[in-house]
């Protein structure tokens, strides 16, 4: 259960971060308040996860693959360009979270 909250957290996370983009600088309402909407839900969410999974693996977790959504949804959605440096720092952050989950943190 707790991964599947940690999903959800991360879900919410790049939403949240997604309508930030779109708040032009928090001077449009909509994407504004969905942007705080998004991290208490994620926030929330991520706190519910750290009841049964380690914090270090949870931390990791959300911050490594929210990046790479982010990431990936600026290049797919909001044109943002694709080098070989951005692939492999999405790569790397993507290993490195896969490692530090396979590292024996509970």
């Amino acid at each position: 259960m707790g991964y599947l909250l940690l999903a959800a957290a991360i879900s919410a996370e790049v939403a949240g971060t997604t309508a930030m983009k779109y708040s032009d600088g928090f001077s449009r309402p909509v994407p504004s308040l969905l942007t705080v909407l998004g991290y208490l839900v994620s926030f929330a969410l991520l706190a519910q996860t750290l009841k049964t999974v380690s914090v270090g693996t949870a931390y990791a977790i959300w911050s490594g693959f929210g990046t790479a959504a982010i990431a990936a949804i600026g290049m797919v959605f909001l044109g943002e360009g694709m080098t070989l440096t951005k692939a492999a720092g999405i790569a790397l952050i993507v290993v490195g979270v896969v490692v530090l989950s396979l590292g024996g943190a509970h």
